[in-house]
């Protein structure tokens, strides 16, 4: 098994509409096989991206009227068989994102060689940027890993998971390698600290995150760092974060359970 996958956050706000039609055409000619996205938050945007990508027939999301559930859409070149939407429990302070109905987007899917199951997620942001033990936004994160880390293991063991998305939490921080290990998973990015936000907003490092389960391989990059051309001629940033590429490959014959992943 090789699958290519991508995790981006689109930014829902400024030009949302055009950016959305050249990251479209860029995903629509790619040899991605697995698209997960953040922040498609209008159905209309949705609607848009689902009539550019008529290469990638199956989709995963969910709905709270009247936006796309969390935020969160997959879209797959091969079948999906299961989608299941794991919602965080809101937590203080009171702030807009709650009314997004935060989460994770748990997609399985059938790809040569057997199942891939494919977490699409995407924490609450830190609004102090300050990841210190005491802040009450670090707390809200520490609580959503450790609920996504439980979702993540009550997949069976021997399925290949991959879980992506805007964690908002650096990737060097403590949190974050405390839920890798908890949650039985594999850093593909193996601790780099490359940004993923676009330092021209701020310097918070590196907050999406692509990991994987044993008996799978990742080759990743990070990408949609250069400004791209929009449609009318006007150059733009695809988002205010960049994305992460990755090859899949199984390491782990079929039959073969594989190792629980190290702390």
């Amino acid at each position: 098994m090789r699958i290519r996958v991508l995790t981006f956050n689109t930014l829902f706000r400024g030009r949302a509409h055009a950016r959305m039609d050249a990251l479209a055409r860029l995903v629509e000619e790619s040899d991605y096989d697995i698209v997960c996205l953040q922040e498609v938050i209008s159905p209309l945007i949705l609607a848009r991206l689902r009539r550019a990508t008529g290469s990638f027939p199956h989709l995963a999301r969910a709905w709270t009227f009247p936006i796309v559930r969390g935020g969160l859409v997959t879209l797959s070149r091969w079948p999906i068989t299961r989608i299941h939407f794991q919602s965080f429990i809101p937590a203080r302070p009171v702030r807009p994102e709650l009314l997004l109905n935060k989460g994770a987007l748990f997609t399985r899917i059938r790809v040569p060689g057997g199942y891939l199951t494919v977490v699409n997620t995407h924490l609450s942001a830190n609004m102090d940027m300050d990841w210190s033990p005491y802040n009450v936004y670090t707390k809200v994160e520490q609580s959503e890993l450790n609920q996504l880390a439980a979702a993540i293991k009550r997949v069976d063991r021997a399925e290949p998971l991959v879980a992506m998305g805007d964690f908002n939490v650096p990737r060097d921080s403590r949190y974050f390698t405390t839920f890798a290990s908890n949650a039985g998973l594999q850093d593909a990015m193996a601790g780099s600290t490359e940004p993923t936000y676009r330092p021209d907003y701020a310097d918070i490092g590196a907050i999406d995150q692509l990991l994987h389960r044993p008996g799978l391989s990742a080759e990743p990059l990070v990408v949609f760092k250069d400004e791209i051309r929009l449609r009318n001629g006007d150059r733009a940033h695809l988002s205010d974060h960049y994305g992460i590429e990755a090859t899949l490959a199984a390491t782990t014959r079929a039959g073969e359970r594989p190792t629980s992943a190290s702390a």
